[in-house]
């Protein structure tokens, strides 16, 4: 089992998707990371040579931010909307919708579950 950046590849995988386990590497930076490295993209993850494994890791380790180090830049940059209180910051602090969607109706994502109203008698 191949382990890059933290991560422990799934075995028996095509390594293109595999690498898409790492936080921060979709399809798109996968297929590059294997053409550079010179990669077939269809080999299995359980079927890679330590050597090539290594110099995956290398590549990324390289040109790519991943897993904690990009959870704490894009989490540094939510802090900072927060803290010079723009717009967008305000909707995070608030936990509503940051980029323009409607909140009259739906956005229970973001909002959680439906709050009841409980209406007096006359």
């Amino acid at each position: 089992m191949a382990r890059i950046a933290g991560v422990d590849l799934p075995r028996g995988k095509r390594i293109e998707i595999a690498l898409t386990y790492i936080h921060g590497i979709g399809r798109s930076s996968s297929r590059r990371i294997l053409e550079k490295a010179g990669l077939d993209f269809n080999a299995r993850s359980d079927d890679l040579k330590d050597q090539e494994v290594a110099r995956i890791r290398e590549i990324i380790d390289q040109e790519y931010k991943v897993e904690g180090d990009l959870r704490r830049e894009v989490s540094m940059n939510i802090k900072r909307l927060m803290d010079i209180g723009s717009y967008r910051g305000l909707r995070h602090r608030k936990g509503l919708p940051v980029r323009g969607q409607r909140s009259h109706t739906n956005a229970r994502t973001r909002k959680g579950p439906r709050r009841a109203i409980i209406k007096k008698k006359r």
